[in-house]
């Protein structure tokens, strides 16, 4: 990965890790890869990092299923719920694809710079 590439990615995985909506899995993931550059193990944990960002990624339609749906309301409660469908709708009518919580929106930045996405 070209230097100012690695830096970026860097940086976003270092705000993923700080991310209170990353899942354990993404923050497994993003350690490994971290602790792997330079490393024999950097291409093959680069290639696993990026699959768990793809995974888990949140399209915004299916946010916006999710927490509109019965169970989305029972995880989020009511209130957040509602919230979340409004702004993701807002979002997505000003043109996002995907969720803008902190682990999305570090991934979503990762996976375009490396034309990936």
């Amino acid at each position: 990965m070209e230097k100012e590439k690695l830096e970026f990615v860097k940086g976003k995985t270092q705000e993923l890790l700080q991310s209170q909506t990353c899942c354990a899995e993404g923050k497994a993931a993003a350690k490994a890869w971290l602790e792997a550059i330079g490393t024999e193990q950097e291409a093959a944990e680069t290639e696993r990092y990026l699959n768990e960002l793809k995974a888990d990624i949140m399209p915004i339609d299916q946010l916006i299923g999710f927490a509109g749906s019965e169970a989305g309301i029972q995880y989020f409660g009511e209130a957040a719920a509602k919230g979340i469908v409004s702004h993701a709708e807002e979002i997505k009518a000003n043109g996002a694809r995907y969720c803008d919580c902190p682990a999305c929106a570090a991934a979503e930045a990762i996976l375009k710079k490396l034309e990936i996405l």
